[in-house]
């Protein structure tokens, strides 16, 4: 009897311990993702962050005074300290865009091809995930400035050190025109794993090389050479029309919607308006994009008289949301989708290239011409609105005042609405429009992000010597390509 006991109590320790032990596995989520799985994810995560309107992220479009706040009027006033933005933006292009861009392409780089797989599609995919990584190390250079690099990502490296900004921005593109020389149009890649082309490998070769042509223009001013020598290999490659538009279509449904749908409308938030600086000078020129951009507002003193506008609130005031235009419907549905770059860009570009006498074909003023076209096109005007549009002598190529600088300049910020980041650094490298801070600014115009208070903190010594050798961690502090 007594051994039958310890049998049992021997059994049910057993039972127990299994229990205990199953108790402890998680069972959720997967033990080995797909790296085109990772891949998925994070290309999402880096639209999103571009497209969010979220002041903890995003406050790009406030900068550059396309909207501005009702109620809490911080970030108007170029406070990026009380949410910590900064913060926000880097942890979400380092940790979640990439490192697991670089683990995508550890896992499909070690993974067998299954009998009859394509090695030219994996080429390939190893080459778009490094457009990616090019493409996310580039907009941290060009927020921050030095930024951890050689060291990034590193897990035995948990302070890395800041590596000057020129050289690691030089080294990206020798990096872009690797991956160029990589990809082959005639094998696929990702398929529908890929949000942003469905795996068109030929896309893509146009995509890396309009980011070349935008990274060549941003050292036009530093490094000519370098400039020229990039703008006009990338140019024969660059977008051609609207069809290579860079675009991620969100769906209907939570939680893959448009990030705005999620801020202005999910939330059930009245924080923003668009700004007078961009209604008041799209009013001006009677631009055709106005309804695509914005509602019109109840301006009638005269009860019942209905007298329709376009109003913007006051940039960096506490502005009453209903007494102001909104952002457009069309941008608030949930299914909008999210732009990472369009051709009207790179025709801008173009326009800018020819001004600076590099050699990449046409006018500057078919250039621009074909940039404000496609613009409207894009917003779903049409070609004899866009016709219309550039007769206005304060619109034309040959009659619009300033210089080509200024001229681009205004023109390539109403065509940027709604993609903050990129009209944030045009405006750094063309100084055009001319954007006046608020009166209660609580720092002069901002040239850059401070690094976040996280690195301050933990990362104390590099952060220092990064600092340093940009000239101070201001917000105001030039970056090495914007010193004009």
């Amino acid at each position: 009897m007594k051994k039958i006991l310890i049998v049992l109590s021997v059994f049910a320790m057993t039972i127990s311990c299994g229990k205990l032990e199953d108790l402890n596995k998680n069972i959720k989520d997967p033990v080995v993702v797909p790296g085109e799985t990772l891949f998925t994810g994070a290309q999402r995560r880096v639209f999103n962050q571009m497209v969010s309107s979220n002041v903890n992220l995003n406050n790009f479009r406030l900068f550059v005074q396309y909207w501005t706040e009702t109620t809490y009027t911080d970030e108007s006033n170029y406070d990026l300290t009380t949410r910590t933005t900064p913060d926000g933006l880097w942890d979400l292009f380092y940790i979640n865009a990439l490192k697991n861009f670089k683990e995508s392409a550890k896992v499909i780089d070690a993974t067998p091809l299954p009998a009859g797989g394509d090695p030219v599609a994996k080429k390939n995919k190893l080459a778009i995930i490094e457009v990616m990584e090019v493409y996310c190390f580039d907009v941290l250079i060009e927020t921050f400035g030095n930024i951890p690099y050689s060291e990034a990502l590193d897990i035995n490296k948990p302070l890395p050190k800041y590596d000057d900004g020129l050289t690691v921005f030089k080294d990206l593109l020798v990096r872009l025109d690797a991956a160029i020389a990589n990809m082959d149009s005639g094998s696929g890649s990702f398929g529908t794993a890929d949000n942003m082309y469905e795996g068109d490998v030929a896309l893509w070769i146009k995509f890396a090389n309009s980011l070349k042509l935008r990274m060549g223009l941003l050292l036009a001013d530093k490094d000519d050479a370098t400039a020229k020598a990039a703008v006009e290999a990338a140019a024969p490659n660059v977008f051609s029309s609207n069809d290579d538009n860079a675009k991620l279509v969100y769906l209907g449904a939570a939680p893959n919607t448009n990030p705005i749908y999620i801020d202005l409308v999910a939330s059930a938030r009245h924080d923003f308006v668009p700004a007078n600086t961009l209604i008041d000078t799209m009013n001006s020129l009677n631009d055709p994009r106005r309804p695509f951009y914005f509602t019109q507002v109840d301006t009638s003193t005269q009860a019942g008289v209905v007298k329709l506008a376009y109003v913007g609130g006051i940039n960096g005031a506490s502005n009453d949301f209903l007494a102001y235009s909104h952002v457009a419907n069309l941008i608030q549905t949930p299914t909008f989708p999210g732009t990472l770059f369009d051709y009207a860009e790179v025709e801008f570009l173009l326009a800018e290239a020819v001004e600076r006498g590099y050699t990449v074909g046409g006018t500057a003023a078919q250039h621009y011409n074909n940039a404000i076209t496609a613009s409207i096109e894009d917003w779903g005007g049409t070609a004899l609105m866009a016709a219309n549009y550039l007769t206005n002598p304060k619109v034309a190529y040959t009659t619009a005042a300033g210089t080509w600088k200024q001229k681009i300049g205004i023109q390539s910020w109403l065509g940027y609405y709604n993609r903050g980041f990129e009209a944030w650094t045009q405006f750094r490298k063309l100084d055009y429009p001319l954007l006046v801070a608020p009166p209660d600014a609580l720092s002069p115009f901002p040239m850059r992000y401070t690094y976040p208070i996280e690195e301050q903190t933990l990362n104390g010594d590099n952060w220092k010597a990064a600092s340093t050798a940009i000239g101070g961690d201001a917000v105001d502090t030039k970056l090495f390509w914007d010193k004009y």
